[in-house]
């Protein structure tokens, strides 16, 4: 199938061109610079010339329009994120995207049209375990408004029939981020500054996981859908000891009371409107830190026919890049920094 992907520039959708190629489909991308996404793919051993590479951006209806023209299917996994960095305007982008590629693609009758979406719009949870058929979240944060508003756009395809499938995924993590961001910015100010730990934690996801259940949702004639995949859960304890088992270097701890964890977001979010803040928390990220609880994936890994990877190896991989891309340092990065060659 000839299948469009958006967000081919990041992480998540870069990974989902390389599992659609090797599931044997024809991806075109559309992207604001074919250059700089003909290097992103390259990284993943994707030569440009088996993807179609169509100048454009989401936000323009007309290029979104004249780029799923001859597709059969789409994926949308463009997204302002917003959780680890600067404030942006996340509603323009994930919701008029979403309205544009998704709305664009359902009108043109393609089956399926799978949407990325974010374990962010069930935070913060209303009980111990989310679910993909749970209640919407009010969340206080600006990706997570956005986000419920994108969701709830889909919902209403969803609910006159439209083929779209959601996705679900929680803190994607792995090697070859095109731009450090989320659950991947947090490993490296944490391992390379400081790790404050407050109660809660995160669920990890690995982002070739994610690619591959994003092309074995393409699959026509299966009506709208809904998948959770948020990935393994773990406490912050946990996976600060699981970093340091794999470097063989303690990271440096702050135990922090959610309060205070909040209080500490907010603040560095203030400075930032000053002036540059290297540490990538921001009250967003601060907020699923100490709410986030467990993720119920069985049913989309049974349907998909998916096993995730272990944790161990996905934090493996993703703090050995970090170290070979230079954004942790190597007395950090510990047995998983690069070899120095010898002369």
């Amino acid at each position: 199938m000839r299948v469009l992907v958006t967000g081919a520039s990041g992480f998540v959708g870069s990974h989902t061109v390389a599992a659609l190629l090797a599931a044997g489909h024809r991806p075109r991308a559309l992207v604001r610079d074919p250059g700089r996404a003909a290097e992103v793919l390259a990284a993943l051993d994707v030569p440009a010339d088996r993807v179609e590479l169509v100048p454009g951006d989401m936000l323009d209806a007309a290029s979104v329009a004249a780029a799923l023209d001859g597709c059969d299917a789409a994926v949308h996994a463009a997204a302002a994120v917003g959780v680890a960095g600067p404030p942006s305007d996340l509603v323009e982008t994930n919701v008029a995207g979403t309205r544009n590629v998704v709305g664009g693609a359902v009108a043109r009758g393609l089956d399926p049209v799978v949407y990325v979406s974010t374990v962010a719009v069930f935070v913060p949870p209303p009980g111990p375990v989310i679910t993909a058929d749970g209640p919407l979240a009010a969340p206080r944060t600006g990706y997570g408004r956005s986000k419920v508003a994108a969701e709830r756009y889909v919902r209403e395809l969803q609910d006159a029939g439209a083929p779209v499938t959601t996705v679900y995924p929680g803190g994607v993590c792995g090697p070859h981020q095109p731009r450090l961001d989320s659950l991947m910015a947090g490993l490296a100010g944490a391992l390379g500054l400081l790790w404050p730990v407050p109660p809660g934690g995160v669920s990890v996801l690995d982002v070739r996981d994610l690619a591959a259940a994003l092309a074995r949702a393409v699959t026509p004639g299966r009506g709208p859908r809904r998948w959770m995949l948020g990935g393994h859960y773990l406490t912050w304890p946990q996976l600060a000891d699981l970093c340091d088992d794999l470097t063989g270097v303690r990271c440096r701890r702050l135990p922090v009371p959610a309060a205070a964890m909040l209080g500490l977001g907010s603040a560095l979010d203030a400075v930032r409107r000053v002036r540059p803040v290297g540490y990538p928390l921001t009250r967003d990220a601060a907020e699923f830190m100490v709410t986030l609880v467990p993720t119920d994936d069985r049913p989309a890994l049974d349907a998909l026919g998916l096993a995730l990877r272990p944790p161990r190896e996905t934090v493996a991989d993703a703090l050995a890049w970090l170290a070979a891309a230079g954004h942790l340092p190597a007395r950090r990065a510990g047995r998983l920094a690069p070899e120095r060659s010898s002369r």
